[in-house]
């Protein structure tokens, strides 16, 4: 596809890793590990186990000045398999912005998805979600995300530090937890906990999680140093927690990016939030609570923060179910939602 600019739209190719991944740095910044590497990028769009990221590139004259890439998600809702395309790592040379780069890679993306997806969905932030909503993505909602203060005084006077451009980075934060690898390797009854609890989320969309999912996600990710803790009966793990502490402004945060237990196990989510507390440094633990978890949020010591994770769809065929525009249909975690 050629735009009235000149460029032209076309498929990504391994050649073009060394420019696109020059772009990212240039368009977005060092991303979440600091710098962005060769590794993290195979990583994250060709060891995914749902499948190798679908991918344009817009080039002028050799030079490649935009990227659009969706990375393949599986989840399992009313008992059959949804097909996902996650938005993801989003460029466009500063030079050419508000040229059509942006919409032409989208639109062109999505022309290559039917046929390969049943919806699309993201977690746009309030600068790009205008462009979506033009483009006839359907904001789904806000999802609710629970905080836990461990330190109130330090943490009401670093609060502020959240929105500043220039916050002072903090003392990297201690944790006693074993890594998520360590703990993914040698745990035993973790994949049947998996199918137990997705089976129990049938009415919603849920991320396909097994244990090769967790162990991509979570265990061979480079650059973030992904925590997990474990809760055993009879030798089995009958809960598990993953979690990454990171700095967040001035404070150091437990980011709980999985808590998988059976449905309403208040016990076993309370010791291993209990747990993570224990372990980490920190100045304050994030979590995502299942529904039938929040009642008990505030008996863990957590309280639902300002706000949320906007989340966008466009689904890509009618009729699905759950249908995906009604945020109650969605089940996920934070690890789904956060930016990677």
């Amino acid at each position: 596809m050629e735009l009235r600019t000149g460029f032209v739209v076309r498929p990504y190719a391994p050649e073009d890793e060394g420019q696109v991944i020059d772009l990212l740095s240039l368009s977005l910044g060092p991303g979440p590990t600091g710098a962005r590497t060769r590794e993290f990028f195979r990583w994250k769009h060709f060891h995914n186990p749902f499948g190798t990221s679908l991918m344009l590139v817009a080039e002028l004259e050799g030079t490649i000045v935009g990227l659009r890439a969706f990375l393949r998600w599986g989840f399992m809702a009313a008992g059959r398999w949804v097909r996902g395309l996650r938005a993801v790592d989003t460029a466009t040379h500063p030079e050419h912005r508000g040229q059509g780069v942006f919409s032409s890679l989208t639109k062109e993306a999505l022309v290559s998805a039917r046929g390969q997806a049943d919806l699309v969905f993201n977690t746009p932030n309030d600068r790009s979600l205008a462009g979506y909503l033009k483009m006839g993505w359907r904001v789904v909602g806000r999802i609710p995300v629970h905080v836990r203060v461990v330190h109130p005084l330090r943490f009401v006077s670093r609060l502020r530090s959240l929105q500043s451009a220039h916050p002072t980075a903090p003392t990297p934060a201690s944790t006693a937890a074993p890594r998520a690898s360590e703990v993914l390797a040698r745990a035993s009854g973790i994949d049947s906990l998996l199918q137990e609890v997705t089976a129990a989320r049938q009415d919603r969309l849920t991320t396909a999680r097994d244990l090769r999912y967790l162990q991509w996600r979570y265990g061979q990710v480079p650059g973030l140093d992904y925590r997990a803790l474990t809760c055993e009966a009879g030798g089995d793990v009958i809960g598990l927690v993953i979690f990454r502490v990171r700095p967040r402004g001035d404070l150091v945060e437990a980011t709980i990016s999985e808590l998988v237990i059976r449905p309403g196990d208040r016990r076993t989510a309370s010791r291993l939030l209990g747990s993570v507390r224990a372990a980490a440094n920190v100045d304050h633990l994030t979590a995502r609570f299942e529904p039938s978890l929040e009642p008990g949020m505030v008996s863990f010591g957590f309280v639902r923060a300002p706000g949320g994770v906007t989340l966008v769809t466009n689904p890509l065929n009618a009729g699905l179910l759950p249908e995906p525009t009604d945020l109650r249909s969605w089940g996920l975690s934070i690890g789904d939602l956060e930016v990677f």
